[in-house]
């Protein structure tokens, strides 16, 4: 090996970031456009906030004081100040509404979409560079304002893509937790915080596994060993048969209320029953469907920062993988009630209420539910070159065709018109453009129906018939050139 040749990097994408091309981002640009719409109808304005915020900014959750880079991707700036690539888009609004709460409209309604940025151990289907879309209300402590995002999650989702029964929005409440821990005494806030996330993986581990981490803990198949929240066996019980209280099937969300409230909640729990049954009548007031959003103890959302209500939206959708196994993409996004969270700033209590979805996740799991034909990118029109004499008839070609409003490019490698067709095809084009030295004697042009050629290509094994048949090319007047291409598109 040379030495210019073992001083050449390797071509790599960093761990936990990805390449994306046309197909992945025309279904997330289609999604954001969609839910978009959805949003602004809904009364909410975009706002756009910087990538970086200053570290100190994203909160006492992520990252720690004396750990700048830790849970983010941080930055020294020539002040000395630490900056982070934003880890969501709920933090940068937090310091938005507090920087400008003076001029802002109260409640400020917002929604923002973009990139957001995680430094974690990256793993199949998890990056550490992904799209997220939220809406957020700022400012109103209305159980109505939790139950408009949830309505507007709903709907947002169906924008997306998602039919009725595809996907459904669980709701519960951080205070039935906190009334139970207050029952069984249970103040250490390291403790509460423990025993939630054991809750939130009680759909994925079921009671025994969420009973183990409840407890001293719990090793998984792969030998690795998670540390419980060391609770005593009586509050353990208590949140079991909490639990199990509203695991009744087809329970509406009013029914979930009255199994729950039978449990020891204490204080706190009173006022999240008084809190849910107003948005439950809120929900049934905008014609929310039981089935689109249904009550759920077992929710808590991971993040430290929520204080009331709580959402988790569930795909529903049947979903295999590229092998056709059959795979489970479970949650697509959540939210719930911040109300702390601008507080940072102020010292003044500001209620918050938002939804999140990530829209790559959403994305990857239409693909996997077989929903992903309408993303395909098209590409251009190719016109085929012939001789460099003839250039100006290819030129006036494809120009007229993009004056037209139809995408098309000049084929600009120097290979042969094998090489130029299995190009096109490759481009995903829909038609190539014929103009050879024949075609421009006549005033003549040959154009080829690629769409037509693939489909019937499927359905013909023998060569021969495929050569005879000669698909979907016809040779027209020049002057019919954007009409032919034009119904081949449409």
């Amino acid at each position: 090996m040379t030495d210019e040749a073992s001083n050449r990097p390797e071509a790599r994408a960093p761990r936990g970031f990805a390449d994306r091309r046309g197909r992945d981002l025309t279904a997330e640009r289609r999604i954001v456009a969609r839910v978009s719409e959805v949003y602004e109808r809904w009364g909410f304005e975009a706002l756009e906030t910087p990538a970086f915020e200053y570290a100190d900014a994203l909160g006492k959750f992520l990252p720690d004081a004396d750990r700048p880079n830790e849970g983010v991707f941080a930055l020294q700036d020539d002040d000395d100040q630490w900056m982070a690539l934003r880890y969501d888009h709920t933090a940068p609004l937090a310091r938005f509404a507090a920087q400008n709460w003076e001029t802002l409209p109260k409640p400020f309604r917002r929604y923002a979409y973009g990139p957001v940025w995680r430094n974690e151990k990256p793993g199949p289907g998890r990056f550490r560079e992904f799209w997220q879309c939220d809406a957020d209300t700022v400012g109103s402590d209305r159980p109505e304002a939790d139950a408009e995002i949830i309505a507007m999650g709903c709907e947002g989702l169906r924008a997306a893509g998602l039919a009725a029964g595809q996907a459904v929005i669980r709701v519960s409440n951080r205070k039935l937790f906190d009334g139970l821990f207050d029952a069984g005494g249970i103040t250490d806030p390291v403790q509460r915080l423990t025993a939630l996330r054991a809750v939130d993986k009680y759909d994925r581990l079921g009671v025994e596994g969420v009973r183990l981490l409840l407890g001293e803990g719990r090793l998984d198949e792969s030998g690795d060993y998670t540390k419980g929240a060391n609770l005593p066996s009586s509050v353990i019980g208590a949140i079991e048969a909490f639990l199990a209280s509203a695991e009744t099937p087809g329970l509406s969300r009013a029914g979930v209320l009255d199994a729950v409230s039978g449990a020891a909640l204490g204080a706190a729990g009173e006022e999240a029953l008084k809190e849910l049954a107003a948005i439950d009548r809120a929900l049934t007031a905008m014609g929310v469907a039981q089935d689109d959003v249904r009550f759920d103890p077992t929710i808590v959302r991971g993040l430290e920062y929520y204080t009331g209500a709580v959402f988790e939206a569930e795909l529903l959708l049947d979903t295999k993988d590229e092998k056709g196994r059959a795979v489970r993409f479970g949650s697509i996004g959540g939210g719930g009630r911040y109300d702390d969270l601008v507080s940072r700033f102020t010292g003044q209590s500001t209620p918050a209420t938002g939804f999140s979805f990530g829209v790559s996740r959403l994305a990857s799991a239409l693909r996997a539910a077989g929903r992903g034909a309408e993303d395909e990118t098209r590409g251009p029109v190719v016109a085929i070159v012939f001789s460099e004499d003839d250039m100006q008839h290819y030129l006036d070609a494809v120009s007229e065709l993009r004056a037209a409003g139809i995408a098309a490019e000049l084929y600009l490698g120097r290979a042969g018109m094998k090489a130029q067709m299995k190009y096109a095809d490759r481009r995903g084009a829909p038609a190539a453009v014929i103009l050879g030295g024949d075609e421009i004697a006549a005033g003549q042009v040959t154009i080829k129906d690629l769409d037509a050629g693939r489909a019937r290509a499927a359905a013909i094994a023998d060569n021969d018939a495929w050569k005879a048949e000669r698909p979907g090319q016809q040779t027209v007047a020049r002057d019919q050139l954007v009409a032919v291409v034009r119904s081949i598109i449409e």
